[in-house]
């Protein structure tokens, strides 16, 4: 292991491209090195479509979109493979002095070998040859929630762990969420976020589950409900958008949001329900109430970030946690209760209204 530099960089670079969730949960690195470094110019190499996630940060000099998708096609277009290598050329001009591959696997070790910055610093057990884009690798323990294995990945480097979780809506998606929220008459901390849905299998609480708690939520309470989440997923909760069509006091959303869109709505809900997405990272960030669903995954690694005890879910074989085993995942999720959910939802905004009576402003 290199000793740390000691002249402070000039240049700086943070590889996170993906995903979204981890996106959003990486954002205290990029905190942390602006308070050891405040006159360094830091970027951060995200993947294109998630960009929202981070551009509006007051820390961040510039964002550096990574096209993954249309660069999945480099071996059968000769002009994508011009663009790739147009792209990595301008990595390498910005004269990085420091780079962080907080990601850790092949993708993100090529980009950061590409800077051909002089200080490349990874995880020493980065994952599909990653590590072989590193000039330093530090060896960091595996059982640590992974935002503060980031953190301690910055720390093996001098750096001060800062915990600002705080995330920051975009101007131009504030501005259609307001058009939005004034055309459904919506007020601020007027609305609960559902986020049914989730790009696994294995995550997912039945839909109809999730009716029958909306069913019960507008049944005993005057807020609103917003559904939220990604056009391909729409088909995973049918029966709660046959609801939606009936309810007038049920937005659906799914589909209809940007990233920064899904920052704006959920920053000044009330409430946000979700399954194990990004959805919940995203509340964690602005500083929202929570009640998470989470089946066959690792809360102490992957789980919201300092609030594990808003989260549902059964006990289970810590050996035997995987959430790309829909299966077990199905088994594990059936067992979570509409009941339970709406005991938690009900202790949850008990608390919140008497610490913190009035919903967060948009960060």
């Amino acid at each position: 292991m290199d000793a740390a530099p000691h002249n402070p960089p000039n240049r700086i670079a943070l590889i996170r491209p993906s995903a979204l969730g981890d996106v959003c949960r990486t954002v205290p690195v990029l905190t942390s090195l602006r308070r050891s470094f405040p006159d360094a110019e830091i970027d951060w190499i995200v993947q294109d479509t998630f960009a929202d996630a981070i551009r509006a940060h007051p820390d961040l000099t510039s964002v550096i979109p990574f096209a993954r998708q249309r660069f999945s096609r480099i071996w059968r277009s000769v002009r994508v493979a011009r663009e790739w290598l147009a792209w990595s050329k301008s990595l390498r001009r910005r004269d990085y002095d420091l780079v962080f591959d907080l990601q850790g696997l092949a993708r993100s070790g090529l980009i950061a070998f590409l800077t051909r910055a002089p200080r490349r610093v990874g995880f020493a057990d980065a994952r599909e040859g990653g590590r072989l884009g590193y000039t330093v690798r530090h060896a960091i323990p595996a059982a640590m929630h992974t935002v503060d294995r980031m953190l301690a990945l910055v720390q093996a480097e001098g750096v001060e762990a800062v915990r600002d979780m705080r995330l920051y809506v975009p101007d131009d998606a504030a501005a259609w969420w307001n058009a939005q929220r004034e055309r459904h008459g919506l007020t601020a901390g007027g609305y609960m976020v559902i986020a049914p849905t989730s790009r696994w299998p294995a995550k997912r609480w039945p839909a109809e589950r999730f009716v029958a708690l909306a069913q019960h939520l507008l049944a005993t309470g005057d807020e609103r409900i917003v559904l939220v989440g990604g056009r391909e997923e729409r088909l995973q909760i049918q029966p709660l958008l046959d609801l939606a069509a009936r309810e007038s006091r049920i937005i659906d959303l799914i589909g209809a949001t940007t990233v920064g869109g899904l920052m704006a709505v959920i920053a000044p809900s009330s409430l946000l329900i979700a399954n194990d997405s990004a959805a919940l990272h995203m509340a964690v960030g602005f500083g929202r109430p929570y009640v998470a669903l989470f089946g066959p995954t690792d809360v102490s690694l992957v789980g919201p970030y300092g609030g594990r005890e808003w989260v549902i879910q059964p006990p289970v074989d810590p050996s035997r946690l995987n959430h790309k085993d829909a299966a077990l995942g199905s088994s594990i999720m059936e067992r979570i209760s509409v009941e339970q959910v709406i005991e938690r939802i009900e202790q949850r905004l008990a608390e919140q209204s008497t610490s913190n009576p009035h919903p967060a402003a948009q960060h």
